[in-house]
């Protein structure tokens, strides 16, 4: 878990009690709903969030797959 906490940790930079206003979350929303950026309010935000929970877990998995991955090769 911790690695997921982690990209969350920096995904939220500047933001992290306001994640909706994450430029990069923003983005990752745009690209994922269509919505537009600029326009992406807390509502907006947490609606996804809570339709999209599978999928965001699932990701958030795949992350730490990613970095377990990326260490076993450097060593």
């Amino acid at each position: 878990m911790g690695e997921e906490l982690r990209f969350l940790w920096n995904a939220t930079r500047g933001n992290r009690l306001r994640p909706w206003r994450s430029a990069y979350l923003q983005w990752r929303l745009e690209t994922y709903s269509g919505q537009r950026a600029e326009t992406v309010r807390a509502r907006d935000f947490w609606n996804l969030f809570w339709k999209e929970k599978r999928q965001l877990f699932r990701f958030l998995r795949w992350t730490h797959e990613i970095k377990r991955y990326s260490d076993s090769k450097k060593s």
